[in-house]
């Protein structure tokens, strides 16, 4: 079994960094779709992630943007890769994740492939289910925070979430250790 690990919201300022270990039940006949998810459209990314769950043993890992402060957005974007993993409770003979660095990982072999979300069908299935996932919960996060645009710029840093937060002020859900404004 091969389990593909890739993480979403790096360079956001707001909210939690989010991973996705996914493992194929067995080979779907749609992985000629997948790619990065930052390639795909809305649509494209939410039915191939409906796709995805149906045909896929997965899990989800996320760190908060206080540890996110503490540990910073590398050790935390490791660490919910790790969690991930751990949560699938399968025993995988390889573990891949996008990226240059390794989380720590128990398992038979594990190795870092970077721009895997291109190249690699788990880890596209994971960009793509952890974009759909972190991506609702900045639209719920939106109806919550109205004048930030949330559900737009999905906690990412654009001129109008800069603006809004020198409107408005920090909330307690921004990265206080990213430059914010």
């Amino acid at each position: 079994m091969i389990c593909g690990i890739d993480e979403v919201g790096r360079g956001c300022i707001f909210g939690p960094v989010l991973s996705a270990a996914v493992i194929f039940k067995s080979k779907p006949n749609f992985l000629n779709e997948l790619d990065d998810s930052k390639k795909l459209t809305k649509t494209k990314r939410e039915y191939l992630s409906a796709l995805i769950l149906e045909n896929a043993y997965y899990a989800f890992a996320d760190i908060s943007n206080e540890i996110i402060d503490k540990i910073n957005i590398h050790n935390a974007s490791l660490l919910a890769m790790q969690i991930a993993y751990q949560k699938l409770n399968i025993e995988c003979n390889l573990v891949l994740v996008d990226g240059k660095f390794i989380p720590k990982i128990q398992a038979k072999q594990i190795r870092a492939i970077i721009k895997g979300d291109s190249m690699i069908d788990e880890i596209k299935a994971a960009s793509i289910i952890a974009k759909v996932q972190r991506d609702k919960l900045m639209v719920e996060y939106d109806k919550i925070y109205p004048l930030y645009g949330l559900k737009k710029n999905k906690g990412y840093p654009t001129k109008e979430h800069k603006d809004a937060i020198k409107k408005h002020g920090i909330l307690s859900l921004h990265r206080k250790s990213f430059q914010l404004i």
